[in-house]
This record gives structure tokens, sequence and C-alpha cells, in this order.
């Protein structure tokens, strides 16, 4: 192999670490080698290689016990100067408050491209459920958080009257449909430049999040929104 090729077998190296690395996107996944491999599409002696390479890193833990692989602590520290560069450190104690205060998970999302994605989850001291936690990553046009982005910064014509619908009520609703159907609601977050910046949502299964505890709960997620509103960073999201 000659020197020019160097270069590119570095990037593809690089580029396989990280498609790896997204395959732990989610709620804390552990994932054996096996699983690793065939979510990022290459041989399991590639997946091995790379993920003790992650490991050596700390970007990656393995669990002693089962061999198998998780997130490791030195990722949370890279991540660590962003989460604070957006204002997500000043903004949990404002969602704790407002979790404590209505007793379901509060969420916070933003946009990426065409999804909203979850930033940061604070769940309340009781009446937690796994119900409550909304996915990682939810089509902007099909999601509460999603249309409470889109509804202050997209003129798709497809989604006028829905979009026109969130503008006027000040928030957005979405019924999961499943054998236990769920329920989530959403408003907006905007930034100090008057600029929507994110969403604030709740999600719980429908029969406890009725139309009467929406609007019990609904002057609380405003007046938390205001509250993060004021202190997170501008132009974090992109709904490009």
């Amino acid at each position: 192999m000659g020197t020019t090729d160097q270069p590119r077998s570095g990037s593809q190296a690089v580029e396989r670490a990280i498609h790896l690395l997204n395959c732990f996107e989610g709620d804390d996944p552990e994932l054996s080698i096996s699983e690793l491999a065939h979510l990022a599409g290459v041989p399991v002696s590639t997946a091995h290689r790379l993920a003790q390479a992650l490991v050596r890193g700390r970007l990656l833990e393995q669990d002693p016990a089962n061999d198998r692989y998780r997130v490791g602590q030195g990722l949370a520290t890279l991540a660590r100067p962003a989460l604070t560069r957006l204002g997500i450190d000043s903004a949990a104690p404002h969602m704790y408050a407002l979790a404590a205060g209505i007793k379901i998970t509060a969420s916070l999302s933003v946009a990426d491209s065409s999804d909203a994605v979850t930033v940061f989850h604070a769940r309340p001291p009781v009446l937690f459920c796994s119900h409550q936690l909304p996915r990682l990553r939810q089509p902007l046009r099909s999601s509460a958080a999603g249309r409470a982005l889109l509804a202050y910064t997209s003129a798709d014509r497809r989604l006028a009257e829905d979009l026109d619908l969130v503008r006027r009520k000040g928030f957005a609703l979405e019924e999961l449909e499943s054998d236990d159907p769920v329920r989530s609601i959403a408003v907006p977050v905007f930034g100090a430049d008057k600029q929507v910046w994110g969403a604030l949502s709740v999600q719980a299964r429908s029969a406890r999040l009725n139309d009467e505890l929406v609007r019990e709960i609904l002057p609380a997620m405003r007046q938390i929104a205001v509250r993060i509103g004021g202190v997170v960073q501008n132009g974090a999201g992109s709904t490009s």
C-alpha cells in the first residue's frame, strides 16, 4: 500500500468507529459484539477490533460479567462541554421542578434535520413508568415535539392546517395508537432571540393524560418553557 493510501485507510477506520458509536443511540443500551456487528453492518472481527479500541479510549465500556458493551464515561465527559454550552445544565433544575410538580417525566427536544431529538429527560420522584419516555429520535412531522418546533419554523404546505392549529393553541398534541395508547403534549421553547429553540414535552398513558390533566399541566409547562428559554443557548436547533 502506498503512502497516499494511508489517509484514506485512517479516515475509513474513523468513520467506522463513529458508525459503531452511533449504534448506541437510545436509552443506554448494552450490546453484544454480534449485535453490534449486525447494527453496524461490519464483520464481527472488525466490530471487535473497533470496540476494543473505543474501550481503550474510554468511549465504550465492556461489562466483565457478560462482555456486553455500553457507552463509556469518556464519551459523557466529552459531551459535557456541549451540554453546558447549549444550556442543558441550567435548564435541568427547571425540568426536574416541572416533573416533580406534575408527576410525569419532562423531556426537552431540539430539531436535527428531519427529526426531533430528545436531549434531556427529567423523571419525577414518584409515578414514573417507561411510557413517559419518548423515543430518542422522532420525525418532526409526526410527533408532538416535532410539530411544536415546525409550527414556528416551517412553511410546509402539507401540514399548514395542523401547524396553524398548534400556533393558535400554543401546544401540539399526539396520540400514539397501540394496545396501551400513549398521549404526548409539547410546547415550544423560545430563546432570548425570540426564535424557537426546542420543545418541552410530556407523555403518558392516554388514560392518565386525559383532556382534564392536559388543561391542568399546560400552564406549568408554558411557565417552565419560558424559564428554559431564558437560560439555553440560542441557535441550538435546525430544521433544515
